[in-house]
């Protein structure tokens, strides 16, 4: 299985272009923030110190939650491809098991998905800085790093199962843009939760993606929210984080974090039981 995995890795990275557009999301969604998004936030904050970097910092969080199901789905465009071309037909007539090629879409996927969400972390935390903001601290660091790895074992297992019904390129690639396109909203990028309808805020809470997105705001956000809201009442920081989507509230119970990181495992485990489920069928 390990040269599958290596040649899935050599396929994706060698198209230059297939790179790229796995992180237009990413890039989109900087883009509308340099151009009117991050003046049109900052705005309610004139003149508060540290209301910049707690913004950039609310933006940055949202786009590491994005990073990973965006190029995790381009990473799985391989699986599609090798459909089209009945390349999968060889592997089948081979002695490789089912079972090590689906596995091989899947690890590649998340090492693809790691990688290049990992690259986000880094700009992200470049882009805080030279925005007058701080690298994060060393703790810090390390939970984003471990809620990344959750994330990426979450999203992989779900891309993938999702994926593997796609036999052709052009269903994919419109399947794929519409993610791509709703996977902002549904997390919160584009407008704050708070200021969503509340059918739509319940739908952003039950979205498994959007409780990562909050715990990497939570962090993320920390040090300057303690900052701006340093001589304010404790009841207008938590409305704040309400809004912002730092902090989720469902039914009057406010989330925790080990409940995001619960729901994200269960998720996980039902997608990781279904690509099984999958697997062991003849026709997969």
């Amino acid at each position: 299985m390990r040269y599958l995995v290596k040649r899935n890795l050599l396929v994706f990275f060698r198209d230059k272009a297939g790179v790229f557009f796995s992180l237009l999301s990413v890039l989109i969604v900087i883009g509308l923030y340099l151009l009117f998004l991050g003046d049109v936030m900052k705005s309610n904050f004139d003149g508060v110190e540290g209301a910049g970097t707690l913004i950039d910092s609310w933006l940055m969080a949202g786009i590491i939650a994005i990073a990973p199901i965006t190029t995790g789905i381009s990473a799985l465009s391989n699986m599609v491809e090798d459909r089209k071309l009945k390349i999968d037909k060889d592997f089948f007539a081979s002695p490789i098991k089912r079972s090590s090629l689906a596995g091989s879409y899947i690890l590649s996927c998340f090492v693809i998905s790691l990688l290049l969400t990992m690259l986000t972390l880094i700009f992200a935390q470049f882009y805080i800085v030279i925005n007058g903001g701080d690298f994060l601290t060393w703790s810090a660091l390390a939970k984003v790093l471990a809620i990344i790895i959750l994330y990426d074992f979450f999203s992989v297992f779900m891309l993938y199962y999702f994926v593997s019904f796609f036999k052709s390129s052009n269903a994919f690639s419109a399947a794929a843009t519409i993610i791509g396109t709703l996977i902002g909203f549904l997390t919160g990028i584009y407008i704050p939760i708070g200021n969503l309808p509340e059918a739509v805020q319940w739908l952003v809470k039950i979205f498994p993606p959007s409780h990562a997105a909050m715990m990497l705001r939570e962090i993320m956000m920390g040090p300057a929210e303690q900052l701006v809201f340093e001589s304010a009442p404790a009841a207008a920081m938590e409305e704040f984080r309400l809004l912002m989507g730092s902090v989720f509230e469902i039914g009057g119970i406010t989330v925790q974090w080990w409940h995001s990181i619960l729901y994200l495992l269960i998720i996980g485990i039902v997608f990781f039981l279904l690509t099984l489920w999958k697997m062991s069928k003849k026709k997969g």
